[in-house]
């Protein structure tokens, strides 16, 4: 997806993870060093793709990364807990600079610095509007501390697991 479809952070009432499984398709899943060895020391070489000194994770059926599951209507990843920075990200995209015009709304002060974070609109899981509370206050410094590498722990930025009971 190009980059003029990003939606800056301030024009985003609130996102959650409604495990659609948008994010799973059609992206290619850069892989860095350390976690293309994770994921080979447990899934073997199979299950990535080599192009141009970079590694990916590998698509299967429909364009799907394979480590994507359905489970009771929903799709879970099953590389959770390994899962890539970048899935870890999405829909999030943090910049240096902003993608389009100074004043895109991207920009955010954090921790003294100066980030310019959008939003993928090919996920369900984002609403439009004035940002809420939550969203300023939780979930936005926890996509910016794991971008920058503070945390890799998930709290407000990934699914839910949903126990269904029978009727």
């Amino acid at each position: 997806m190009e980059d003029k479809a990003l939606i800056p952070w301030s024009e985003v009432s609130s996102w959650s993870c409604v495990a659609c499984g948008n994010c799973c398709v059609g992206y290619s899943v850069p892989l860095k060093a350390d976690e293309y060895a994770r994921v080979a020391q447990r899934y073997g070489f199979n299950v990535l793709d080599f192009g141009l000194g970079k590694v990916y994770l590998k698509r299967g059926q429909n364009n799907r990364c394979i480590f994507q599951r359905p489970t009771m209507g929903r799709w879970i990843c099953s590389l959770q807990g390994i899962k890539p920075l970048a899935c870890k990200l999405f829909p999030f995209r943090i910049h240096s600079k902003p993608v389009y015009s100074k004043g895109d709304g991207s920009t955010i002060k954090y921790m003294g610095k100066n980030f310019n974070v959008y939003l993928d609109p090919a996920c369900k899981g984002v609403i439009s509007g004035k940002p809420s509370t939550r969203f300023y206050n939780q979930v936005l410094p926890e996509m910016i501390q794991i971008g920058m590498g503070v945390t890799t722990k998930q709290r407000f930025t990934t699914s839910k697991y949903i126990s269904w009971k029978p009727p």
